[in-house]
């Protein structure tokens, strides 16, 4: 009996594995279809907005709000800021309110592959997928995926339906004042909207946007990327004779 269930358990954690990295080679290139998050949402009566674009389509300004409103340092890190994790962990042990130490790539992580919520054992998967997606991806494509799938209103993802939804226009144009709502409301979108912003959101939109000039966000942005680079499926055929041989 517990042979059995030591299979079984070896097998699952086998299948989890293999399932997790054929997800991330997947995604390296291909848009994601769906998020559980958008599946959720789904379950209780949202609709899905959404429409992929290629970063190179969406404003450097958002870009840059995302950055200096969510991870300043996503060029410098890979893919946990210590010192914001520090910080949160001595606010916890002190009982006070705990400040976001996520990353643009634990939040890329937690929403293309994972569910809401904050127990400890969601966050190990969130810190397992969060360095896969470093190990594998570019801080570009990161990036790409994370500003086409966050949720910026009720059934609303990515920031071309975002950009669409609340000023009517595509993320390309977005303008700095535009961006820096958009990520002024990210850690609520639900609850806060950018094209009717209260004071409190036209405030921290305010901190966002006076902080985008200085966020190092590289040339093109984010982190000096080139546009074009091979992809998986590019390099398939290669990889496949190497081994056959």
């Amino acid at each position: 009996m517990l042979r059995r269930i030591g299979r079984f358990l070896l097998c699952l954690i086998t299948g989890f594995f293999i399932w997790s990295f054929l997800l991330i080679i997947v995604y390296r290139d291909l848009p994601p279809p769906v998020t559980p998050l958008m599946l959720i949402r789904l379950a209780g009566g949202a609709d899905i907005d959404k429409d992929w674009v290629p970063i190179s389509r969406i404003s450097p300004n958002l870009i840059r709000a995302a950055m200096a409103g969510e991870d300043a340092k996503f060029c410098q890190h890979r893919g946990f800021d210590w010192e914001a994790i520090d910080n949160a962990w001595r606010q916890y042990q002190s009982g006070r309110f705990i400040l976001g130490a996520s990353t643009v790539s634990m939040q890329t992580a937690k929403n293309l592959f994972l569910w809401p919520g904050r127990s400890w054992w969601r966050k190990g998967f969130e810190v397992y997928f969060t360095a896969l997606l470093e190990l594998t991806w570019s801080k570009r494509r990161i990036m790409e995926t994370y500003l086409n799938i966050v949720e910026w209103g009720p059934g609303v993802y990515g920031a071309e339906a975002a950009a669409r939804y609340h000023f009517h226009k595509s993320a390309m144009d977005l303008t700095p004042e535009e961006a820096a709502r958009l990520a002024a409301v990210l850690p609520n979108p639900r609850r806060w909207s950018a094209s009717r912003p209260t004071g409190y959101i036209l405030g921290h939109a305010s901190v966002i946007r006076a902080r985008m000039p200085e966020v190092p966000a590289g040339n093109p942005p984010p982190c000096g990327w080139p546009e074009t680079r091979v992809s998986f499926w590019a390099q398939l055929p290669d990889l496949l004779k190497q081994v056959r041989r």
